[in-house]
């Protein structure tokens, strides 16, 4: 599994559009520089994935990572119609060697460049799922995201910004019903942190068993659920969420450190300097000359 920095996660459309194929044309040996989406809207045909053939139906979900080689093949009377994108998980500039196409394809093995092969998400995404019960709401989320394959410039950027937001949605569901909560963060826990820093942010005082009381769950099954969502016990998310502000404060402004202590609510300007070096790695006197 490939490791992911998930501050660069920014997914990024550069082409989504509707295909129809014609009878029995063939798309063979196709390797794709970016992530690729497929929805099969009507229509037959066949898909190649991994040396595995499956038939195209109408309602057929496919994910294919980068460099994923597959091929496509119209069935001679029924032919597929497909709806698709081609994104990468945050933006990569290929514009010196692939000048014509912003999501460029490779149809030969040997000329392949793998560094420009896009990242793959870092938890496994199922290839093909059967959406056909909702396909009409899928294309049309991502119909609003269609976008050409040219670059963007003072004419497009416009365009292309709108389609960016409409493709942030379409991605969100689709990562949703894809994990189906496998690594999703759990839903109650992802608006508990909108609680907790809001209440953060106002002074309010913080206490962890009211939280998970409001949960109807147990202090230490709260822990464990806090944890796998977050990666952090809730005392530590509190702990560097406070600590990352107070950072802003020392590099922006004429607060003194003990007023910084006092405004996140730390109990003394000692315990804020302890917490502060063990999350920062320095005192926040040195973090503010560091910074200025």
């Amino acid at each position: 599994m490939t490791a992911m920095d998930f501050s660069k996660f920014h997914p990024y459309v550069y082409y989504a559009t509707k295909y129809p194929f014609y009878r029995g044309q063939t798309s063979m040996n196709r390797y794709v520089y970016t992530s690729s989406i497929y929805f099969f809207t009507e229509g037959r045909g066949l898909i190649r994935l991994r040396g595995v053939d499956y038939d195209v139906y109408p309602g057929m979900m496919v994910y294919v990572e980068p460099g994923q080689p597959h091929d496509l093949i119209a069935d001679e009377n029924e032919p597929m119609t497909k709806v698709c994108c081609y994104f990468d998980w945050h933006y990569i500039d290929r514009t010196e060697l692939y000048k014509d196409t912003a999501a460029p394809i490779c149809y030969d093995r040997d000329l392949l460049r793998p560094e420009l092969l896009g990242e793959k998400f870092p938890f496994p995404l199922p290839e093909i799922k059967n959406v056909s019960t909702s396909l009409l709401n899928w294309t049309d989320l991502l119909a609003r995201s269609f976008i050409s394959n040219e670059h963007t410039n003072e004419r497009t950027f416009l365009r292309s910004m709108t389609a960016q937001s409409h493709f942030a949605e379409f991605i969100h569901h689709f990562l949703t019903f894809s994990l189906q909560e496998s690594h999703i963060p759990d839903p109650r826990i992802s608006k508990l942190l909108e609680r907790i820093e809001a209440d953060l942010l106002s002074g309010a005082e913080i206490v962890i068993e009211d939280y998970a009381d409001s949960l109807g769950v147990s202090r230490g099954y709260f822990f464990d659920l806090f944890k796998r969502t977050t990666g952090l016990s809730p005392i530590q998310y509190v702990n560097q969420f406070r600590i990352s502000r107070a950072k802003e404060d020392l590099r922006s402004s004429n607060l003194s450190i003990m007023q910084i202590a006092d405004k996140y609510h730390f109990s003394s300007v000692h315990y804020f300097s302890r917490m502060f070096r063990k999350y920062a790695g320095k005192s926040p006197q040195s973090f503010r000359g560091s910074e200025s």
